[in-house]
């Protein structure tokens, strides 16, 4: 089968339905990043590869990819610091090559993306910039694979689901982190108060004064406040506690 006459291998309806039923929960942001470069690999009609490009701290990386044309073109444009990928990721804006033969645009790379069989490119930004500045590569070793406006809609689709899937990953993952930094409060906030009680009893003072007292101990020991409150609850002793004249 040649390149013109290869046609998509799965529908578009049924690429989206199989990404709605993943669960965040249970997957991977490089999991989903994964399937929805393959999907696009799968539904986009002519011979294409794909792959997720990410900026992070202003340093390009590949993320996923589906075959080693996608990662050496992404790498090529990373060495030369411009490209589509590139452009698209920091822009948030879609960047087309209609014919990399012609492009006038990142010419060095043009001719790079030449030698190693791609003719056209479409690379999409999974969403504002400001959030994630990331962009969904996809090359085709043909000219104008993107001509059909069907075609860039399928993959605008695509990327507007890898981004939103980011986004609630990374509010995912907040939120999780935040739930645990909560449960570490909650449990640091008993061992402290059950401190507290203990030397309420053992000095007959008010939780007020306690508190105090771990806290002059703290200082005195150069350990955090939660530390002094496991110690003594542990040991029965106060550290550092300051001799009374």
């Amino acid at each position: 089968m040649t390149t013109d006459e290869r046609t998509q291998t799965m529908p578009a309806t049924e690429a989206f339905e199989r990404l709605g039923s993943m669960s965040l929960s249970a997957e991977s942001l490089e999991s989903v990043l994964q399937a929805v470069a393959d999907l696009t690999k799968q539904v986009l009609p002519g011979d294409v590869e794909a792959s997720v490009s990410v900026l992070v701290a202003d340093k390009p990386a590949t993320f996923v990819h589906t075959g080693q044309l996608a990662l050496d073109l992404d790498e090529s444009q990373y060495g030369r610091g411009h490209g589509p990928c590139l452009q698209a990721a920091a822009s948030g804006e879609l960047v087309e090559v209609a014919d990399a033969r012609t492009e006038s645009r990142w010419a060095d790379y043009m001719r790079r993306a030449v030698e190693l069989g791609s003719l056209s490119s479409l690379s999409v930004p999974l969403g504002s910039s400001e959030v994630l500045a990331a962009g969904l590569n996809i090359y085709a070793r043909q000219p104008g694979a993107f001509d059909d406006d069907a075609v860039r809609r399928t993959a605008a689709r695509f990327a507007r689901f890898a981004g939103a899937a980011a986004a609630n990953m990374h509010a995912y993952q907040h939120a999780r982190e935040m739930a645990d930094n909560l449960q570490v409060a909650l449990q640091s906030r008993a061992t402290i108060d059950q401190a507290k009680g203990i030397l309420v009893e053992r000095h007959r003072i008010t939780p007020d004064q306690a508190f105090h007292l771990l806290a002059r101990a703290s200082m005195a020991a150069n350990r955090k406040l939660r530390d002094v409150a496991e110690h003594l609850v542990a040991t029965g002793e106060l550290l550092a506690s300051p001799q009374r004249r």
